[in-house]
């Protein structure tokens, strides 16, 4: 018998691909989008300052997420942290 006919029932329920949902908006999409839209209107040697109480899940999740859109666009920016801010700054 070929596997074409094996009616084994599915373990999961199925949906055409064009319907699937594209792109992924993680729940820091809203402060990296703000982020990279300031970056663009400010020159070499400023540095933008974010209150870290601001940021929710912590500045270590908004850096992987502003890291992950970076590279995505292929932008070069640095960060750094106090107790109070995350500061970031377009490198090169």
């Amino acid at each position: 018998m070929s596997p074409r006919f094996d009616k084994t029932p599915m373990n999961f329920k199925t949906m055409a691909q064009l319907d699937v949902p594209q792109g992924r908006n993680g729940k820091h999409k809203t402060i990296v989008t703000k982020i990279l839209s300031d970056l663009g209107q400010v020159d070499q040697g400023v540095a933008l300052k974010v209150p870290l109480a601001g940021l929710d899940g912590g500045k270590e999740k908004v850096r992987s997420a502003l890291n992950r859109a970076t590279h995505k666009a292929g932008r070069k920016v640095a960060t750094a942290t106090d107790a109070n801010f995350l500061y970031i700054w377009n490198e090169g």
